[in-house]
């Protein structure tokens, strides 16, 4: 049997729907999603097999105008998922339409000269379908587009169609992941994304942007599991935040990362969560790497 296989980078802007369609199309949680935008920092691949065709997702941070370097580390990541792969999907939300950010950015896949280029329409279910048929008429005027979807990522609605499409199209080759893998991403690491989602969800303001998580032990016992991680913020006050009154948040955090991980991975976890904190650590290297993530000035 003849196989196929390659790469399809979703991209798109902050709070598309990004992760919540790459986890509709693998069938299972690789990517956190949280309400917040600018969640996923760095390219997490997610792969499933349609028929004789592997595809692997390339689920890119948002893209936007990047300030500060972290955030340009994260946007610089987005590109050069772009540029690996073969077939790209631009996730837009059809809510907000076609903004001038969207305009900006469909003008600069234009510039890349990349074929395979599609567009999801996302959220469907919010917007009438007379503005979404017109919508997708000025997407297609742009000349960019080789096929539009219409999609909701929420609810699943048209994803199989999308899956099914791109297999189609993958180039000839082995498989790269066994059969039954969701994820190039270790579970050290999803183990820390999901960590991270917890503190996104129960923290508000700018304070999750501030934080990231590590995993720095891991030991299998049987059918359980020992998990310690680190919440590395940046100043004291964020670290009282974290921890809350009498240590309040920091356990709400853990009970609410312990049970999804438990469901995940199908053993009993026990997870023991710190707060350090480590002035600056959104201007150090080393952390970026920490994160999968280089920043090129």
């Amino acid at each position: 049997m003849t196989t196929h296989c390659g790469f399809v980078a979703i991209v798109g802007e902050p709070n598309a729907g990004k992760s919540t369609l790459i986890n509709q199309l693998v069938g299972g949680k690789v990517s956190i999603v949280t309400p917040k935008v600018q969640t996923t920092r760095f390219n997490i691949r997610g792969v499933c097999v349609q028929g004789g065709a592997q595809i692997i997702f390339v689920d890119t941070p948002g893209i936007f105008d990047a300030a500060k370097n972290f955030e340009k580390a994260m946007v610089q990541a987005a590109w050069s998922g772009i540029g690996d792969a073969d077939a790209v999907l631009l996730l837009l939300d059809a809510k907000h339409g076609l903004k001038d950010s969207t305009r900006q950015l469909i003008e600069k896949l234009q510039s890349a000269k990349k074929r395979g280029i599609y567009l999801a329409l996302n959220k469907i279910d919010t917007i009438q379908k007379p503005k979404l048929f017109d919508l997708a008429k000025a997407c297609d005027a742009f000349g960019l587009f080789d096929r539009i979807f219409m999609i909701s990522a929420l609810k699943g609605d048209g994803v199989g169609d999308v899956k099914k499409y791109l297999a189609e199209r993958m180039p000839e080759g082995a498989f790269l992941y066994p059969e039954d893998q969701m994820s190039d991403i270790s579970l050290r690491l999803l183990a820390a994304e999901v960590t991270r989602e917890k503190i996104f969800l129960k923290l508000e303001q700018e304070l999750p942007y501030a934080a990231f998580v590590e995993t720095e032990n891991w030991e299998e016992e049987g059918t359980s599991l020992r998990i310690s991680q680190v919440i590395v913020v940046q100043r004291e006050g964020q670290k009282k935040i974290v921890i809350g009154d009498k240590g309040a948040m920091i356990k709400n955090i853990g009970i609410a990362a312990r049970k999804e991980l438990e469901s995940m991975l199908g053993k009993r976890v026990y997870l023991a969560l710190f707060v350090k904190v480590r002035p600056g650590w959104r201007d150090d290297i080393e952390s970026y790497r920490t994160l999968g993530l280089e920043y090129k000035g």
